[in-house]
């Protein structure tokens, strides 16, 4: 028997590719996606069985060709994880308005194009989870983060209405919003100077996407939050 398909966007060195271990280790199926070839082809080789698909989640017809080429060589998915994130920082009178933009096209495209690509077959099954990363940006908009908080917040309502939709047809739809600096290389050198509970744990991040991708029907949640234990909030 095939293993069950999980579908990972935005597969890079921290929250994605925990992810990816983590599925893998639950023995399933992870098709990894993400737009540059220097991500993915490595971790696919570290995985029992795993997939790398080098796909733009912007364009529309990319992600239905991926997913259809997952599907016919792997099966449908039965979990889909939107990581995929755009990010472009300043206030509104710095930043280009073009970057707000294309920080939708990612954040908030991107995740619609995926949830319309997976979820008429999970629908028909009357069983998937579709789940979206987000952030503290989805719910207040901080000065700096004028070209990005939108577009996340956008993604939280989009995700909100797609669970209402798919809820009642058996799909699971969930919103995890990580209030956190994740622990990434990049993220320890710019705060050198702060411990290691500052930061929330990718592996960490991976365990609980598992668990809201495991809920059993009387229990789903849609709204989810991560945070370290010494994050003001």
């Amino acid at each position: 028997m095939k293993k069950p398909v999980c579908i990972i966007t935005g597969v890079g060195p921290g929250t994605g590719s925990a992810l990816a271990r983590r599925f893998s280790r639950g023995d399933y199926h992870v098709a990894l996606i993400a737009r540059s070839e220097k991500r993915i082809p490595k971790l696919q080789t570290e995985l029992p069985d795993a997939s790398a698909h080098i796909c733009d989640v912007t364009s529309e017809a990319q992600v239905n060709e991926t997913v259809a080429k997952i599907t016919r060589e792997f099966g449908a998915p039965t979990i889909a994880i939107h990581n995929a994130i755009g990010g472009t920082f300043g206030n509104f009178l710095e930043v280009d308005p073009a970057a707000l933009e294309t920080n939708f096209r990612v954040n908030t495209m991107g995740m619609l194009y995926l949830a319309r690509a997976v979820a008429p077959a999970m629908i028909n099954a009357q069983k998937g989870v579709i789940i979206a990363t987000g952030n503290t940006s989805a719910y207040r908009g901080i000065d700096s983060y004028a070209a990005f908080a939108p577009s996340k917040a956008a993604q939280r309502i989009l995700s909100e209405s797609i669970a209402r939709y798919c809820g009642p047809r058996g799909v699971h739809v969930s919103f995890l919003m990580i209030d956190a600096i994740i622990n990434v290389p990049w993220a320890r050198k710019m705060f050198h100077d702060k411990p290691d509970e500052f930061f929330a744990d990718p592996v960490t991040i991976a365990d609980e996407i598992w668990h809201i991708a495991h809920q059993p029907r009387s229990a789903w949640s849609f709204n989810y939050e991560l945070r370290p234990y010494a994050e003001r909030w």
